[in-house]
C-alpha cells in the first residue's frame, strides 16, 4: 500500500503543477482552452477505460491530479468530469457517445445525485448532464439556475430528461468523486497556507514582519500539521475505495482546508475580505467544496456507521 505518491505520480504533479503557473489566470468560470491542454496530459482521460480512449488510471493518480487542480483553483465540475460521469457512463447505455470525448476534453459533464449532490455544478457549460438518485441514472435536464457561496461556480436544478434505469455503480462514482473532491481541499488549503506564510513575511508591523510573533508562527504550524496528517488518510481511500476511508478522507481534508482557510483569513486581516485580492475567491471554494459531495456531518454519520460493523478494522 502506497500512502505517497510514487515517482511518476510526483513528476506527473509537477508537470500539471507548470501547466496551471503558465496558463491559469484565476478565470471566474469554467475556460475551454485550459481544459483542452488539461487533455493533452491527460487528466482528463485518468478515469475513462481504455476501451474508449482513456488511461483506465488508478484513483490515486485521479487524488494527485485534483490536488493541483485544487491548488490553482481551477473552476469547475472536476470531480464531476474527471471521476463519476465517467464512471456513470461507463455503466450506462451509449458510451461510445460521451466517453471518448471526455477523454479527449471536448466534452464535460456534470451530475445530480441527491443527496449528496442536490443540484449539478456548472450545468450550464456541461455538453452532458446526469441524474443519480435511489439507486438508477439518467440523462436529465438543466432547470432553474442557484446562487453558490463559490462565485467561480453555478448550482442548477435538474429533472430526468427520460426514465432512469438501475446503474450498479453508482456508490462507485459517488465515492471517487468525493475522494477527488477531498483531494481538490487538500490542494486549496496547501495553496491559502502558502499565501498566509509568504503575507506573514512581507507584512511589516511593530518595526518587522509579523511572522516572527509567536502567535502567528504556531497558527500557521498547526495549519501545516493538519494537512500533512489528512494527506495519509486521503491516499488510504485512493487505495481502497471503501465507504469508510473515502469519508475519513473528506472530513479529514475538510477540516484540514477550512482551518488554513481561518488561519489565512486572520493572517491577512481585512484585506482578505476585499475582492481584489486572490484571497476571498479561495475561501468561498474552500466552502463550497466542503459541502459538496456529502457534508461534513454526512461523511460522519457514514464513517460511523462503518466503524460501528463488527468487521470495520478487517
Amino acid at each position: 500500500m502506497m500512502l505517497v505518491p510514487s515517482p511518476e505520480q510526483a513528476g506527473f504533479a509537477a508537470t500539471l503543477h507548470d501547466l496551471l503557473s503558465a496558463t491559469a489566470d484565476d478565470s471566474p468560470r469554467p475556460d475551454r482552452r485550459l481544459w483542452s491542454r488539461l487533455a493533452e496530459i491527460g487528466v482528463t482521460a485518468l478515469a475513462v477505460p481504455a476501451a474508449w480512449g482513456g488511461l483506465d488510471a488508478e484513483p490515486a493518480d485521479l487524488v494527485v491530479a485534483a490536488e493541483e487542480l485544487g491548488h490553482h483553483a481551477v473552476p469547475g465540475p472536476l470531480a464531476e468530469t474527471l471521476a463519476a460521469v465517467p464512471t456513470l457512463l461507463a455503466a450506462m447505455d451509449e458510451p461510445d457517445r460521451w466517453l471518448p470525448g471526455l477523454a479527449g476534453g471536448t466534452i464535460v459533464g456534470t451530475l445530480a445525485a441527491p443527496p449528496w449532490l442536490p443540484y449539478a455544478v456548472d450545468a450550464d457549460v456541461a455538453d452532458v448532464v446526469l441524474l443519480a438518485d435511489r439507486g438508477r441514472a439518467g440523462h436529465a435536464r438543466t432547470g432553474a439556475a442557484l446562487e453558490s457561496l463559490d462565485s467561480s461556480r453555478r448550482l442548477f436544478e435538474v429533472s430526468p430528461a427520460g426514465p432512469p434505469r438501475i446503474c450498479p455503480a453508482i456508490g462507485r462514482a459517488l465515492d471517487l468523486g468525493a475522494l477527488v473532491c477531498a483531494a481538490q481541499l487538500l490542494g486549496a488549503g496547501r495553496a491559502l497556507l502558502e499565501m498566509a506564510v509568504a503575507h506573514a513575511r512581507t507584512r511589516v508591523q511593530f518595526g518587522g514582519p509579523i511572522g516572527r510573533f509567536q502567535a502567528v508562527r504556531h497558527r500557521l504550524a498547526d495549519v501545516a500539521v493538519g494537512l500533512e496528517l489528512a494527506r495519509p488518510l486521503l491516499y488510504t481511500a485512493a487505495v481502497t475505495v471503501t465507504a469508510r476511508d473515502v469519508s475519513a478522507a473528506k472530513v479529514a481534508c475538510g477540516d484540514a482546508a477550512n482551518r488554513a482557510a481561518r488561519a489565512a483569513l486572520q493572517v491577512h486581516g481585512a484585506i482578505g475580505y476585499t475582492r481584489e485580492h486572490g484571497l476571498g475567491r479561495r475561501l468561498t471554494k474552500v466552502r463550497a467544496l466542503s459541502l459538496s459531495w456529502g457534508t461534513p456531518a454526512d461523511h460522519r454519520a457514514r464513517l460511523m456507521a462503518e466503524l460501528a460493523k463488527g468487521d470495520a478494522w478487517n
